[in-house]
């Protein structure tokens, strides 16, 4: 399992399938680190998942943030948004400690994986069509390859469409809901939703911590 999934990161890391995130990567490296961050060496590569394919749930987001994961290369690590879902993950039993500060962190997850539809960070946080379609594959294998699944959450909307695209299901028939789960013919797992834990869902408390750690909490079993 686990050449297996060196394998898999390497081909995550190294993919250029698209040359406007190539390019914004590039950029960002040179010319647009945050002040606070001016110092620190951004990753600025397709960010790998993290934690184990043996786990039972897998967490998709959007994309990884440019100053967030894009910086520190590991999914929802260095924003706000990963401060709401990591602190869940704690609160759930689901992992060691509450924070995510940097790959070299002491953080270790229990049971669960952390993904995203697209795994490089894309200007103004929205991937193009193509971008989304271009990363899929990378999610149709890790979703194969994680035997034990019983739950993916997608977090978002776009999430939840690309994970119906990986197989094959339409979006009309599984409409995006907050804390719903949705069931398939022939699947194991199943795919529960969640409103985004994004700085602007939560300010305008389309999502509350409360709302987020009860989804979180139902999975934990």
């Amino acid at each position: 399992m686990n050449s297996m999934l060196e394998d898999f990161d390497k081909r995550v890391i190294s993919c250029r399938k698209c040359p406007r995130l190539v390019k914004y990567a590039t950029e960002t490296k040179k010319y647009n680190k945050k002040n606070e961050f001016v110092n620190e060496k951004y990753w600025c590569k397709p960010v790998p998942s993290f934690g184990s394919l043996d786990s039972t749930l897998l967490i998709v987001g959007l994309a990884p943030g440019k100053h967030g994961a894009g910086r520190t290369g590991r999914p929802f690590t260095g924003d706000f948004a990963g401060e709401i879902l990591y602190k869940a993950l704690y609160e759930s039993g689901l992992s060691n400690i509450e924070k995510s500060i940097s790959k070299s962190d002491e953080l270790k997850l229990k049971k669960v994986r952390i993904s995203n539809a697209v795994r490089c960070a894309p200007p103004q946080n929205k991937p193009t069509n193509n971008e989304i379609i271009n990363c899929r594959p990378f999610l149709i294998e890790e979703i194969r390859m994680m035997t034990k699944l019983k739950y993916i959450l997608a977090l978002g909307s776009l999430a939840h469409k690309q994970i119906l695209q990986c197989i094959g299901e339409k979006q009309a028939s599984y409409k995006f809901q907050h804390n719903i789960k949705h069931k398939f013919p022939n699947l194991k797992w199943e795919l529960v939703n969640s409103y985004h834990t994004s700085r602007y869902n939560i300010n305008t408390k389309r999502l509350t911590y409360e709302m987020f750690l009860e989804v979180v909490k139902e999975l934990n079993h």
